[in-house]
């Protein structure tokens, strides 16, 4: 008998744009940039999932502000006589609605907009955010929680980690550069983490989230299995959990982070 508790649950909201001004930067292990945004505008910000995206809109030149769009019935309207932003999904780190803050993290790997705006963003800049349109709630009821993902993961796991209670089991898996780049992790559950190093290796080339996905053992009990890297990774994770380990495809959500060869690549990964 399924226990109601443990039932998926997809959740839409209205799509808003919002303007926001940045009030704090960090570099964190020398792979993220953490930044907090506030605004009057982030008064009915709703993010009901850990593994929530929000559309962030940058300019060609990454200092410049992007004007903010009209929302209309064919969708987002920017100025004509400007170049069109180029947008990317990112994960709701943190946010507060009380503070009205809202924090995200930037993996710092050098190309593309997203990239180039955070290795130079200073408080006082603006940045125009949209949505989330909606959430896909993975209750924390499970017995045990399965977190697979390279480091543009991290946001959505550390999230993830912080929200799950002290009597479930947490088994993390998690691919980054090198172990300098290691970030502290907190959480109530019962923690199985190891971080992968890729050392030298090009990100998305490597097997280590696979290869580890195949020596996963499982505790008793219900559990729920979440993957995001890139694109053929994040596959290769599902199909070991599919294949190997028996989970049942509903019990599954793997997503394409990104992919190579390809920009502002975010899906999620079904047959």
């Amino acid at each position: 008998m399924s226990r109601p508790e443990l039932n998926v649950e997809r959740v839409r909201h209205e799509l808003k744009i919002r303007q926001l001004t940045v009030a704090k930067v960090e570099r964190i292990a020398d792979l993220l940039v953490r930044v907090t945004l506030t605004g009057d505008d982030l008064q009915d910000f709703v993010s009901a999932s850990f593994d929530d995206h929000i559309k962030v809109f940058f300019s060609e030149q990454p200092a410049t502000p992007v004007p903010l769009p009209a929302l209309g019935p064919n969708g987002l309207a920017f100025p004509e006589d400007q170049p069109r932003p180029q947008a990317r999904d990112y994960t709701p780190r943190r946010f507060n609605a009380q503070a009205r803050e809202l924090e995200i993290e930037f993996v710092l790997h050098g190309d593309g907009p997203a990239s180039e705006w955070a290795a130079q963003v200073q408080p006082g800049q603006t940045l125009v955010i949209g949505g989330p349109r909606g959430s896909f709630v993975v209750p924390t009821a499970f017995d045990w929680h399965v977190l697979i993902g390279d480091e543009t993961a991290l946001p959505a796991i550390s999230r993830r980690l912080e929200e799950l209670p002290a009597d479930t089991h947490a088994i993390v898996r998690i691919e980054v550069p090198q172990a300098a780049n290691e970030i502290p992790l907190q959480s109530k559950a019962k923690l199985d983490l190891q971080w992968l190093h890729r050392n030298g290796a090009q990100p998305g080339a490597s097997t280590l989230l696979p290869e580890a996905a195949k020596k996963l053992t499982f505790p008793t009990g219900e559990g729920y299995v979440w993957a995001a890297a890139e694109s053929a990774v994040a596959r290769a994770v599902r199909e070991v959990m599919v294949n190997q380990h028996q989970i049942g495809k509903r019990r599954i959500r793997a997503s394409s982070y990104w992919k190579h060869g390809a920009s502002g690549v975010h899906e999620t990964l079904d047959d």
